[in-house]
């Protein structure tokens, strides 16, 4: 049996030493931090469950793939629910839209505000979910070292009949004419980590996920997931290891040999580094064992950072759903101050995730916990005074359009920006969504899940491929599983 060491138990690294061991290799998982989940860790207080971290669950296709893998049911490991309204935009006071779950309501809304634009709707949702099926359920799944393997004739065949490669930003405006209408099929990228004038129209298979196969909660939060994937992990025979973080990757004569953690030397025949990728190359290995060059990773297009405030509220807040976009500030000006001038947004849009407007058992009763997110640069100077500015930002633009002001019933509080996700994840410039997925950044033009210089040692998560996300990050532990036990079988 086959030995192999995981970095991190993220979705990416749990779902990479879950397979591993399925797959009959004896795996043994190395977490930095005191729980798994990385960025999908819980904070709890009070009587308050907050998810740290991700709060859409989209493609629930995906997570169903995933537990197949172990013989497993979603439906046995967690209770999933479809939200309807899947969410609600905040256009203004008077103008506030609860997007219903469903093509069918969908189109009826775009309809009325746009005559035209549901028939326009039907026609993208078709191209999309060719995409989607072609990228979610083909191309994904592959581990992208080389463009050969894309030269299927299904697949290209599939995609010639797509808009792929100009931007998504055109692809919508040549159906919808209407600027909010616009915005509520651009949103999704956000995602992805880029703006919508630099993301290929490939991309428009996230308004398939948003639209057809809708917006769902895991009672209990994102952290039930977690614990989910870690229980299955746990019967497949991974052991994992909290608060023993990775010091060094061992190597010898262009091979790993296994990892240096705070408990010892520890010794394996692959290592799979589903910790941030960065931080793996330019810490963990010595400077010739390095795939990646500082100036490489300088010239990167970073997905966004992201402040967070986990709010505890003394009553419950009427004008909210489980999910909220405050789109009442011009996207584009804010775009510009993450990718093109990177600065404190002047007026960002950001989310409100109120879970306990569908599950109570997340808040004391007759109070609500509120995530707060504000999408920003990577990279940024981030002090107790920006938080404080921005937490006061974000409660009167809610004050403005929901004519509530919050600030005399906040129980519990706690911010997480640019320091922390640094600190607890060794996220480069402390990014909260890996690398941005722009036309240069996609498939084989990402860094590889296979190290160039050191034998054995593979990598997993946002930085690499396939991308940004919760499902992508699942995908990714999986895919390099199986480039691991195919290249051990080929050996």
């Amino acid at each position: 049996m086959s030995r192999a060491i995981v970095i991190g138990s993220g979705f990416a690294g749990t779902a990479a030493a879950t397979s591993l061991a399925r797959q009959g290799h004896a795996v043994t998982v190395f977490e930095k931090n005191a729980q798994s989940g990385g960025r999908a860790r819980v904070w709890r207080k009070d009587g308050f469950t907050f998810d740290m971290g991700p709060s859409f669950y989209w493609m629930p296709e995906v997570f169903t793939r995933y537990f197949a893998r172990f013989d497993r049911k979603v439906e046995d490991l967690y209770k999933l629910v479809r939200l309807d309204p899947s969410y609600k935009v905040v256009f203004g006071r008077n103008e506030q839209w609860n997007i219903p779950a469903g093509r069918a309501g969908v189109s009826a809304l775009f309809e009325r505000i746009e005559p035209g634009s549901g028939a326009a709707l039907d026609r993208f949702l078709d191209e999309a979910r060719v995409k989607y099926t072609l990228g979610m359920g083909e191309l994904v799944y592959r581990p992208s070292l080389s463009w050969s393997e894309y030269m299927h004739p299904g697949v290209l065949g599939g995609l010639l009949r797509t808009h792929v490669l100009g931007s998504l930003r055109s692809h919508v405006q040549a159906h919808f004419h209407d600027p909010r209408l616009r915005l509520l099929m651009e949103f999704p990228v956000l995602f992805l980590g880029a703006a919508p004038q630099h993301t290929p129209a490939l991309y428009s298979l996230m308004n398939h996920a948003d639209i057809d196969l809708g917006t769902w909660y895991p009672l209990g939060g994102m952290g039930r997931v977690v614990e989910a994937m870690v229980r299955v992990a746990q019967e497949e025979g991974v052991v994992i290891h909290c608060k023993d973080p990775v010091s060094a990757i061992l190597t010898d004569r262009g091979r790993t040999t296994g990892v240096c953690t705070s408990s010892g030397e520890h010794y394996a025949d692959v290592v799979v580094a589903a910790a941030d990728y960065h931080h793996v190359e330019q810490n963990l290995l010595p400077e010739g064992a390095r795939s990646y060059s500082t100036d490489y990773w300088s010239r990167r297009v970073m997905a966004p950072a992201a402040l967070l405030y986990y709010l505890g509220i003394d009553r419950t807040v009427p004008g909210l759903e489980h999910h909220t976009l405050f789109f009442d500030a011009p996207l584009d000006d804010h775009s510009t101050d993450i990718y093109e001038r990177p600065n404190w947004p002047r007026r960002p849009l950001f989310y409100v995730s109120a879970a306990s407007k569908t599950d109570p058992s997340t808040a004391p009763e007759g109070m609500e916990n509120l995530v707060v997110l504000i999408p920003v640069a990577a990279g940024l100077s981030d002090t107790p005074d920006v938080r404080d500015h921005y937490l006061g930002v974000v409660l009167e633009r809610m004050k403005e359009q929901l004519g509530i002001d919050l600030r005399p019933h906040l129980c519990v509080q706690r911010s997480y920006c640019i320091n922390e996700m640094t600190t607890d994840l060794n996220a480069y410039r402390g990014n909260a969504y890996g690398l941005a997925n722009t036309l240069r950044q996609t498939g084989p033009l990402r860094p590889r899940l296979k190290s160039r210089k050191v034998k054995g040692l593979y990598f997993a998560g946002q930085l690499t491929v396939p991308g940004p996300g919760v499902p992508p990050a699942l995908i990714s532990g999986q895919v390099v599983a199986d480039l691991i036990t195919k290249e051990m079988q080929t050996a």
